[in-house]
């Protein structure tokens, strides 16, 4: 039976687990993603459509197939008229679960414009969620003030362009919205939801000197990150947004991603036929049960599922009281 004959359904996909230098255990531990106990992870790439990373299904019919192959199959009915138009197969959206046991470097992403000149790739703006923080962490976002290009240098020469940068405490349930162009580093002590446009682009500003095993240190991408930085920038892009009680509410919206939270004890209905757009549900607590086409699926902590935007009606049906991350693409402009 060919594909297309088949019902949609909630769709799971294998986590692409990545070893990083400044990984932890946590995702293994408390996230439920299986990983080597020896190993660091640092992210777990949750849906992902990038070349040589695209996503493997898990569950159902479409089992063992890429994301990208069940896009080419499915179209619009997948990921949305609009959105098939726009991006074609390539999935617009990258979403990780991030482990940082040790702060990452200062870095920067190119936008739009940059990035198609230089790599013929998408720019990267992302949002993170704070699933997780010490009580010292803090996110790196933003210069303190309006930099010029020659102080920027000069610190940076001096290793401490830290100074120039906002620290901002973090706590669970935390957001904080990052532009392309903004200069940013998450903390030691933090695990978060990311989600982000589908970019692996990243300018590495400044290491904190770390070296690896061997003594050597990373790459660093100085030259590259000077036209991408936004000097302007001052914003900590940070947002705190009370949740309401079986009602979705907004944390950040762009023109590449909206996303919402819902935290809920009693089954909700969504209506999504005036959405042309994929739904895409990460669960940050609890486990709830998630039923669209007549076809249901459980999701626990840390696990995400995929609606495909044929789905005119989603229920979620929580265990106890659940909360989920909603992120799906806004309308497209012609």
């Amino acid at each position: 039976m060919k594909f297309e004959e088949q019902v949609l359904y909630p769709i799971k996909f294998r986590p692409r687990l990545k070893e990083t230098l400044w990984g932890g255990k946590t995702l293994g531990m408390s996230y439920g993603k299986k990983a080597d106990e020896t190993k660091n992870i640092g992210e777990s790439w949750e849906i992902s459509g990038l070349s040589g990373d695209s996503s493997i299904v898990s569950n159902g019919f479409l089992k063992g197939n890429t994301l990208e192959e069940i896009i080419e199959v499915y179209m619009g009915d997948l990921v949305g008229d609009g959105v098939y138009e726009k991006f074609g197969t390539e999935f617009p959206l990258l979403i990780k679960l991030i482990d940082a046991r040790d702060t990452l470097s200062v870095q920067v992403h190119p936008d739009d414009e940059l990035a198609a000149e230089r790599h013929h790739a998408w720019g990267k703006t992302e949002m993170w969620y704070i699933l997780e923080a010490a009580d010292d962490s803090v996110i790196y976002t933003g210069f303190r003030e309006k930099t010029s290009r020659e102080e920027y240098l000069s610190h940076l020469s001096q290793k401490s362009i830290n100074k120039l940068i906002n620290a901002s405490k973090a706590s669970p349930g935390d957001v904080f919205f990052i532009p392309a162009g903004m200069v940013h580093a998450i903390g030691a002590g933090i695990l978060l939801a990311e989600i982000q446009q589908t970019s692996d682009i990243t300018y590495r500003i400044y290491d904190w000197d770390r070296v690896d095993s061997a003594g050597k240190a990373r790459e660093l991408h100085t030259e590259l990150a000077l036209d991408a930085i936004n000097f302007d920038l001052t914003d900590t892009g940070k947002i705190r947004k009370e949740p309401e009680i079986n009602e979705s509410v907004v944390l950040a919206e762009c023109d590449y991603f909206k996303t919402l939270q819902i935290n809920l004890d009693t089954p909700l209905i969504k209506d999504y036929s005036l959405t042309d757009s994929f739904i895409i549900y990460v669960c940050t607590s609890s486990a709830a049960i998630i039923e669209c086409f007549g076809k249901s699926e459980r999701i626990e902590k840390g696990e995400t599922i995929l609606i495909p935007a044929a789905a005119d009606h989603v229920t979620i049906i929580p265990v106890g009281e659940a909360s989920l991350l909603e992120i799906y693409i806004p309308s497209q402009k012609k």
